[in-house]
């Protein structure tokens, strides 16, 4: 993802050669500072690598979390229909509750 909107590569850097002038730079500087930037690079590609998987496992966790909380809803739901009708089962219970089974079978959003 990122990795298109960046032109260099940590390896570019390292191969990259300038053309050498009568008053050109020290290429003994011109080296370092390459390093450096190389490094920088490196760096900053582990650190998205690693926010990318961060965030795949919180990605992960959240849809953990709704489904958990979808399903204390329905027991709620349905805590609250059996005390209301004295503790019996009616075709709606049933029909919720496999409606509930479906989604969670076959992955659909409410």
């Amino acid at each position: 993802m990122y990795q298109n909107k960046i032109t260099l590569s940590p390896q570019e850097i390292l191969e990259k050669e300038f053309k050498i002038d009568t008053r050109g730079y020290r290429l003994k500087e011109v080296d370092q500072f390459l390093d450096t930037v190389i490094g920088d690079y490196e760096q900053f590609f582990q650190i998205v690598d690693q926010m990318e998987q961060e965030k795949a496992e919180l990605l992960k966790e959240n849809m953990n979390l709704k489904q958990e909380l979808r399903n204390a809803r329905m027991n709620v739901e349905i805590a609250k229909n059996q005390e209301n009708q004295g503790g019996e089962v009616t075709n709606v219970d049933i029909l919720r509750r496999l409606s509930q089974l479906e989604k969670m079978v076959y992955g659909k959003e409410e």
